[in-house]
Protein backbone atom coordinates (compact mmCIF):
# COMPACT_ATOMS: atom_id res chain seq x y z
CA UNK A 1 0.00 0.00 0.00
CA UNK A 2 1.15 3.32 -0.95
CA UNK A 3 1.63 5.77 1.88
CA UNK A 4 -1.05 8.61 2.16
CA UNK A 5 0.04 11.90 -0.07
CA UNK A 6 -1.19 15.43 -0.06
CA UNK A 7 -2.61 16.28 -3.09
CA UNK A 8 -0.77 18.27 -5.35
CA UNK A 9 -2.83 21.68 -5.46
CA UNK A 10 -2.36 22.50 -9.43
CA UNK A 11 -4.90 25.40 -9.32
CA UNK A 12 -5.77 28.58 -7.40
CA UNK A 13 -9.11 26.86 -6.72
CA UNK A 14 -7.62 23.72 -4.99
CA UNK A 15 -5.45 25.78 -3.10
CA UNK A 16 -8.44 28.28 -1.83
CA UNK A 17 -10.29 25.20 -0.51
CA UNK A 18 -7.24 23.52 1.03
CA UNK A 19 -6.34 26.90 3.16
CA UNK A 20 -10.18 26.36 4.03
CA UNK A 21 -9.66 22.90 5.50
CA UNK A 22 -6.39 24.19 7.23
CA UNK A 23 -8.37 26.62 8.86
CA UNK A 24 -11.35 24.13 10.14
CA UNK A 25 -8.39 21.75 11.00
CA UNK A 26 -6.33 24.68 13.35
CA UNK A 27 -9.51 25.81 14.79
CA UNK A 28 -10.84 21.67 15.73
CA UNK A 29 -7.43 21.50 16.99
CA UNK A 30 -7.61 24.97 19.44
CA UNK A 31 -11.24 23.19 20.71
CA UNK A 32 -9.69 20.07 21.65
CA UNK A 33 -6.53 21.67 23.09
CA UNK A 34 -8.87 23.69 25.33
CA UNK A 35 -11.51 21.10 26.01
CA UNK A 36 -8.40 18.63 26.56
CA UNK A 37 -7.09 21.12 28.93
CA UNK A 38 -10.51 21.52 31.00
CA UNK A 39 -10.57 18.06 31.77
CA UNK A 40 -7.12 17.85 32.55
CA UNK A 41 -7.74 20.43 35.09
CA UNK A 42 -11.20 19.66 36.42
CA UNK A 43 -9.66 16.35 37.27
CA UNK A 44 -6.34 17.66 39.46
CA UNK A 45 -7.99 20.07 40.56
CA UNK A 46 -11.49 17.95 41.99
CA UNK A 47 -9.78 14.87 43.14
CA UNK A 48 -10.24 13.50 46.35
CA UNK A 49 -7.08 12.16 47.89
CA UNK A 50 -5.95 11.63 51.85
CA UNK A 51 -5.62 15.02 52.36
CA UNK A 52 -8.99 16.04 51.00
CA UNK A 53 -11.29 13.40 51.73
CA UNK A 54 -14.33 15.47 50.88
CA UNK A 55 -15.10 16.46 47.59
CA UNK A 56 -14.27 20.09 47.03
CA UNK A 57 -16.85 23.19 47.25
CA UNK A 58 -19.34 22.53 43.80
CA UNK A 59 -21.48 25.54 43.23
CA UNK A 60 -24.77 24.01 41.02
CA UNK A 61 -24.86 26.59 38.16
CA UNK A 62 -22.39 29.38 37.00
CA UNK A 63 -24.38 31.46 34.66
CA UNK A 64 -21.34 33.25 32.83
CA UNK A 65 -19.89 30.09 32.47
CA UNK A 66 -23.14 28.61 31.08
CA UNK A 67 -23.43 31.81 28.79
CA UNK A 68 -19.55 31.53 27.84
CA UNK A 69 -19.88 27.45 26.34
CA UNK A 70 -23.26 28.37 24.52
CA UNK A 71 -22.02 31.54 22.71
CA UNK A 72 -18.83 30.95 21.72
CA UNK A 73 -19.01 27.50 19.84
CA UNK A 74 -21.96 30.09 18.38
CA UNK A 75 -19.91 32.51 16.94
CA UNK A 76 -17.21 30.19 15.99
CA UNK A 77 -19.68 28.06 13.54
CA UNK A 78 -20.68 31.33 11.96
CA UNK A 79 -17.12 32.52 11.49
CA UNK A 80 -16.43 29.52 9.72
CA UNK A 81 -19.33 29.20 8.23
CA UNK A 82 -18.48 33.34 6.65
CA UNK A 83 -15.07 31.89 5.84
CA UNK A 84 -16.60 28.76 4.37
CA UNK A 85 -18.93 30.75 2.59
CA UNK A 86 -16.49 33.36 1.14
CA UNK A 87 -14.21 30.56 -0.20
CA UNK A 88 -16.77 28.52 -2.18
CA UNK A 89 -17.96 31.47 -3.59
CA UNK A 90 -15.08 32.33 -4.89
CA UNK A 91 -14.25 28.87 -6.29
CA UNK A 92 -17.68 28.55 -7.89
CA UNK A 93 -17.35 32.14 -9.44
CA UNK A 94 -17.14 31.77 -13.57
CA UNK A 95 -14.79 34.21 -14.63
CA UNK A 96 -16.12 36.39 -17.75
CA UNK A 97 -14.83 35.05 -21.36
CA UNK A 98 -12.37 32.33 -19.66
CA UNK A 99 -9.37 32.44 -22.65
CA UNK A 100 -9.58 28.89 -22.73
CA UNK A 101 -12.78 26.87 -23.23
CA UNK A 102 -13.58 23.08 -22.81
CA UNK A 103 -16.75 21.25 -23.64
CA UNK A 104 -16.28 17.86 -21.42
CA UNK A 105 -18.70 15.13 -22.16
CA UNK A 106 -18.19 11.81 -20.70
CA UNK A 107 -19.90 8.68 -21.57
CA UNK A 108 -19.35 4.63 -20.97
CA UNK A 109 -16.74 4.20 -20.93
CA UNK A 110 -14.59 7.32 -21.93
CA UNK A 111 -14.17 11.29 -22.24
CA UNK A 112 -14.55 13.61 -25.20
CA UNK A 113 -12.57 16.98 -24.71
CA UNK A 114 -13.72 19.83 -27.03
CA UNK A 115 -12.38 23.23 -26.93
CA UNK A 116 -13.52 25.77 -28.74
CA UNK A 117 -12.15 27.09 -31.87
CA UNK A 118 -9.41 24.12 -30.93
CA UNK A 119 -9.17 20.38 -31.23
CA UNK A 120 -11.68 17.70 -29.78
CA UNK A 121 -9.91 15.16 -28.28
CA UNK A 122 -11.09 11.88 -27.65
CA UNK A 123 -10.36 8.71 -25.59
CA UNK A 124 -11.74 5.22 -24.36
CA UNK A 125 -10.68 2.70 -21.97
CA UNK A 126 -7.87 1.46 -24.00
CA UNK A 127 -6.14 4.90 -24.63
CA UNK A 128 -7.38 7.54 -21.73
CA UNK A 129 -7.48 10.95 -23.32
CA UNK A 130 -5.52 14.37 -22.10
CA UNK A 131 -6.66 17.61 -21.85
CA UNK A 132 -3.88 20.20 -21.99
CA UNK A 133 -4.29 23.48 -20.45
CA UNK A 134 -2.03 26.79 -20.06
CA UNK A 135 -0.61 27.55 -16.62
CA UNK A 136 -1.93 30.75 -15.31
CA UNK A 137 -4.94 30.94 -17.52
CA UNK A 138 -8.36 30.14 -16.40
CA UNK A 139 -9.97 27.82 -18.22
CA UNK A 140 -13.65 27.01 -18.48
CA UNK A 141 -14.76 23.54 -18.38
CA UNK A 142 -18.63 22.51 -19.15
CA UNK A 143 -19.91 19.12 -18.22
CA UNK A 144 -22.15 16.79 -19.47
CA UNK A 145 -22.98 13.59 -19.89
CA UNK A 146 -24.76 10.94 -23.06
CA UNK A 147 -25.58 8.61 -21.25
CA UNK A 148 -25.54 7.58 -17.26
CA UNK A 149 -24.39 10.04 -14.46
CA UNK A 150 -20.43 10.57 -14.65
CA UNK A 151 -18.40 12.42 -12.48
CA UNK A 152 -15.46 14.82 -13.76
CA UNK A 153 -12.94 14.54 -10.80
CA UNK A 154 -9.01 15.73 -10.63
CA UNK A 155 -8.25 14.05 -6.94
CA UNK A 156 -4.95 16.66 -6.95
CA UNK A 157 -6.85 19.50 -7.82
CA UNK A 158 -9.23 18.93 -5.20
CA UNK A 159 -12.32 19.25 -7.49
CA UNK A 160 -15.07 16.60 -8.45
CA UNK A 161 -18.33 17.86 -11.00
CA UNK A 162 -21.19 15.26 -11.84
CA UNK A 163 -21.79 14.97 -15.30
CA UNK A 164 -25.54 14.59 -15.61
CA UNK A 165 -27.58 13.79 -19.06
CA UNK A 166 -29.55 16.60 -20.15
CA UNK A 167 -27.49 19.13 -17.60
CA UNK A 168 -24.56 21.18 -18.25
CA UNK A 169 -22.41 22.17 -15.51
CA UNK A 170 -20.02 24.51 -15.52
CA UNK A 171 -16.80 25.61 -13.35
CA UNK A 172 -13.13 27.91 -13.75
CA UNK A 173 -9.81 25.96 -13.07
CA UNK A 174 -6.29 28.41 -13.20
CA UNK A 175 -3.60 25.79 -13.03
CA UNK A 176 -0.73 27.07 -10.86
CA UNK A 177 1.82 24.28 -11.38
CA UNK A 178 2.78 22.69 -14.52
CA UNK A 179 2.75 18.54 -14.51
CA UNK A 180 0.40 16.04 -15.40
CA UNK A 181 -2.55 15.13 -13.24
CA UNK A 182 -4.23 11.95 -13.13
CA UNK A 183 -8.20 12.51 -13.41
CA UNK A 184 -10.99 9.80 -13.05
CA UNK A 185 -14.97 9.05 -13.17
CA UNK A 186 -16.16 9.42 -9.61
CA UNK A 187 -19.11 8.20 -9.57
CA UNK A 188 -20.20 4.23 -10.25
CA UNK A 189 -21.22 4.23 -14.33
CA UNK A 190 -20.72 0.40 -14.88
CA UNK A 191 -18.48 -2.19 -15.69
CA UNK A 192 -15.80 0.01 -16.93
CA UNK A 193 -15.60 2.56 -14.26
CA UNK A 194 -12.58 1.64 -12.75
CA UNK A 195 -10.68 2.50 -16.17
CA UNK A 196 -12.76 5.18 -17.45
CA UNK A 197 -9.73 7.94 -16.51
CA UNK A 198 -7.95 10.70 -17.97
CA UNK A 199 -5.14 12.80 -17.97
CA UNK A 200 -4.58 17.01 -17.70
CA UNK A 201 -1.18 18.42 -18.84
CA UNK A 202 -0.66 21.43 -17.64
CA UNK A 203 2.02 23.41 -20.07
CA UNK A 204 3.73 27.20 -20.48
CA UNK A 205 1.01 29.52 -22.76
CA UNK A 206 4.13 29.42 -25.31
CA UNK A 207 4.51 25.69 -25.33
CA UNK A 208 0.12 25.42 -25.03
CA UNK A 209 -0.48 27.60 -28.53
CA UNK A 210 2.64 25.10 -30.00
CA UNK A 211 0.17 22.18 -29.24
CA UNK A 212 -2.71 24.00 -30.25
CA UNK A 213 -0.65 24.39 -33.36
CA UNK A 214 0.18 20.99 -33.90
CA UNK A 215 -3.65 19.62 -33.48
CA UNK A 216 -4.92 21.64 -35.88
CA UNK A 217 -2.65 19.94 -38.87
CA UNK A 218 -3.62 16.59 -37.19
Amino acid sequence: MYPPTWPALGTTQSQALADDWKIFTYAALAVALLVWGLIAFAALRFRRTARNAQPRSQRDTNGPLEIAWTVAPLVLVIVLFGVTYHIENDVERLAPNAPVQIAVNAYRWGWTFRYLHGPTINGNLNAPPEMVLPLGQTTEITVSSSDVIHSFWIPDMLFKRDAIPGRVSSFDLTPSKPGTFLGRCGEFCGLGHATMAFRVRIVSPSEYQHWLAYEATQ
